[in-house]
């Protein structure tokens, strides 16, 4: 028997070089120096908090803080020195340094075959390897040069003691602006379970972050509507003045969706209901919606609708048209949580409408010109919530020969263990696999203590570190689709790992990474010679789905 304690939180601190001292000044910040440590509750110190979950670093004048579009999974603190988010028109990727994904090569692909152990599968080297820091934000620096931003980019500067990357951290989202150092800069990076367990119990910090969150999510997400393109800064600010922001749901709408599939669904309450007057045209900032319209005693699904989409518009400029007697068309439900920005009708007759060269094209009605028959697949994946996953496993029934190719290729990659079920959810001669959909809300990641479940930051692809992964199970339990599995792991001298003071076998999460280090991509789907399996999003299958 190999007995080793069972890992907890903190084994792997964010920075084990940050010392008792440099905690205790990063205490003394304006930041933190308010905060009532006693609101904290014994296994989650205050100090405790800063020494694990939170790092010191250090930048130059242009290095790059964070990239746009990288899914990041801590938030900023500035220490001293300052920071500029590029606003408009962006640094071109060729000149931001992103890392290269780390494929395996041929030959190492190749050599996998060899080294895998059928007979002794899971087995994990303990002690670690790569010194990763799972949940970091990016991991290495590019500098660029300052001088070239100032002439070419629009910026607003961040000085001592703001707060930023928190939407990406607190939202599981891509990072929406790059950020580089203005001059040199020490920042307290904070991964965002830690910045999650100071806006549980510090009211301060809920304020700061919640205010922050809203602010630049709200200003952020109306730059880069093509409706507001053509504004000034100035008049950007009044139309950010004039726009709400709301929330419907919770970001925790896995554990109620987990129940209404066991309970049968529930009726969600809409935000809009046909019929009702237009107030406000809904901008759709994160989470999903779906769009209905009552047909006889039910209703039809149109569509869903995600970030960067909009309702209400059509509505809103017939009546800047003239039409007098306008009414919703079509009702709009959360599909678990979504943020939505709602603009006045006033914002879109002075900003908006005056500069449309065209009439808005009616989506909706295109939608609800199509057959019903067509209907089918798009309800199922709506109410199943399968519109979550980008990289979704479907197997079409009619082309799979049951021959188990992709299984085999799946556990030759990954040590023996295949990390998907070939089983799952079916709807006509279409399956969706039990395997990890790489979701655009990952849930899975809310729960995990030590950040070992991650985006990957390049790729977006979730991933899990073992070296840091405790086996307390919550990812598994919060995935709302069961695509994680919890297996008992082995040393490599063939014996089981057991927790040497409970006696029980250690456990650690596995799942689907889409072979993301593998040089020819997915192996279930490289293996399957019948091309039945795809790697897809619902809206691509929806598609694919008309032409087969």
């Amino acid at each position: 028997m190999n007995a080793i304690l069972r890992p907890q939180r903190w084994d792997s601190p964010f920075d084990d070089e940050l010392n008792e001292e440099q905690v205790a000044s990063i205490l003394s910040l304006p930041a933190f120096v308010d905060i009532d440590s006693t609101r904290f509750p014994a296994q989650i110190p205050l100090v405790d908090i800063i020494a694990n979950d939170a790092r010191l670093v250090r930048f130059h004048r242009g290095d790059v803080v964070v990239r746009e579009g990288d899914y990041g999974n801590s938030a900023f603190l500035v220490v001293d020195g300052s920071v500029c988010v590029v606003l408009t028109p962006g640094l071109p990727a060729s000149i931001l340094g992103r890392a290269s994904k780390k494929r395996r090569g041929f030959f190492s692909a190749l050599a996998q075959l060899w080294k895998n152990r059928n007979d002794v599968p899971e087995v994990r080297n303990l002690k670690g390897s790569d010194g990763s820091k799972a949940g970091s934000a990016e991991a290495e620096t590019t500098r660029v040069d300052m001088a070239r931003v100032a002439s070419t980019q629009t910026t607003v500067q961040l000085n001592a003691g703001q707060i930023f990357g928190e939407i990406a951290a607190i939202a599981r989202s891509p990072r929406t602006a790059t950020i580089l150092a203005a001059a040199d800069a020490t920042l307290l990076e904070i991964r965002w379970q830690g910045l999650r367990e100071l806006r549980r119990y510090d009211t301060g910090w809920r304020e700061r972050i919640d205010t922050a969150y809203r602010a630049n999510a709200l200003k952020q997400h109306l730059m880069e509507d093509s409706l507001f393109a053509q504004l000034s800064a100035e008049e950007l600010d009044k139309v950010a003045a004039a726009t709400l922001f709301e929330t419907y749901g919770s970001l925790d709408w896995n554990v109620q969706f987990k129940r209404q599939q066991q309970n049968g669904t529930a009726k969600e309450i809409p935000i809009v209901t046909e019929g009702d007057y237009p107030d406000g045209l809904l901008m759709i900032r994160g989470g999903f919606a779906k769009v209905t319209r009552r047909i006889g005693n039910g209703e039809r699904v149109l569509t869903y609708l995600s970030a960067g989409s909009v309702f209400g518009l059509g509505e809103f400029y017939r009546i800047w048209k003239g039409d007098a007697d306008v009414a919703m068309r079509s009702s709009l439900s959360p599909l678990g949580y979504v943020d939505v920005l709602r603009v006045p009708y006033f914002v879109l007759e002075k900003y908006v409408f005056p500069h449309l060269t065209k009439e808005p094209e009616d989506h909706l009605q295109t939608a609800f010109d199509r057959p019903l028959t067509a209907d089918s697949l798009l309800k199922w994946a709506v109410d199943h919530r399968f519109i979550n996953g980008t990289k979704s496993m479907v197997i079409d029934l009619d082309r799979c020969v049951r021959c188990d190719d992709c299984v085999s290729a799946c556990a030759s990659t990954h040590g023996g263990n295949p990390r998907f079920v070939r089983h799952g959810k079916e709807h006509d001669h279409w399956m969706v696999a039990n395997a990890c959909m790489h979701c655009i809300d990952p849930v899975c990641m809310i729960g995990c203590p030590t950040g070992a479940i991650h985006r990957e930051e390049a790729t977006g692809m979730v991933v899990i570190n073992d070296e840091t992964c405790i086996g307390c199970q919550t990812c598994a339990n919060s995935c709302p689709y069961d695509n994680i599995r919890m297996v008992e792991i082995n040393s490599s001298d063939d014996t089981a790992i057991f927790d040497s003071e409970s006696g029980m076998p250690l456990l650690k999460a596995t799942k689907c990474d889409f072979c993301y280090d593998q040089p020819g991509g997915p192996a279930c789907v490289r293996a399957c010679s019948h091309d039945a399996i795809m790697r897809t999003s619902i809206v691509e299958l929806t598609q694919i789905a008309e032409v087969r």
